[in-house]
């Protein structure tokens, strides 16, 4: 797929167009790869975000603004923006990688947003960085209610539950994959009493347990 059409979406015609190719280069695929600029772009991104929440949420304490915060930075935020970009059709995958599904991973595609955003910072600068993570964050900013508390889909996932009289969910560890450097952690969320049985991923086992709190949590929904 031409990158010209990505360029577009995001609002930002890069000078070096190897640092796109580098945003879009999973491991798998060899070096370089856009696991540094994850690392630079997360921080862009929270950065940008806080600003956001900052100048448009007036009456929101420090708490709730990490809150609402934690809520647009986190894996499930990053998908849907890189599904909007379809981003998938323009990652450099192992072939491994390919085989399995990797260009439609949550947390590849989520690295990859992060990894563009700091690709932008490197290329522009940080107003130029800002404005493609405004642009982007827009529908999901007009999300926010700040008259409902932000809430973790674990915490979520349990209220529900409570409220229902059921059991609390349980996790469980089912696989650690990577190098040690680059670990990606897979936890099972199941609520057994309604027959639901979920996977996650992420960076952390934490992050894996949220993943798959939030999936359980849009099958629990749908009962």
């Amino acid at each position: 797929m031409s990158l010209e059409r990505l360029q577009r979406e995001l609002g930002h015609e890069f000078r070096d167009g190897t640092l796109l190719r580098q945003a879009l280069t999973h491991r798998s695929f060899g070096q370089p790869n856009n696991e540094r600029l994850e690392f630079l772009g997360d921080s862009v991104l929270n950065c940008v975000v806080a600003i956001a929440l900052f100048a448009r949420f007036g009456a929101l304490n420090e708490g709730q603004l990490s809150r609402a915060r934690a809520s647009l930075v986190c894996q499930d935020a990053l998908h849907r923006i890189a599904s909007g970009l379809d981003l998938g059709d323009h990652l450099l995958l192992g072939e491994g990688e390919l085989k399995s599904g990797g260009a439609r991973r949550p947390s590849i595609l989520a690295d990859a947003v992060e990894a563009i955003f700091a690709a932008v910072y490197l290329d522009a600068g940080f107003e130029a960085a800002k404005g493609v993570v405004d642009r982007l964050y827009v529908p999901l900013l007009n999300e926010i209610d700040p008259r409902k508390p932000a809430k973790d889909p674990k915490t979520a996932l349990q209220e529900l539950l409570q409220g229902r009289k059921l059991a609390l969910p349980v996790y469980s560890m089912q696989q650690v994959l990577g190098e040690a450097h680059a670990q990606e952690f897979e936890v099972a969320c199941e609520v057994a009493k309604l027959g639901i049985r979920t996977l996650g991923r992420g960076a952390s086992r934490r992050a894996a347990e949220q993943q798959s709190a939030e999936l359980a949590l849009a099958e629990l929904k749908k009962k």
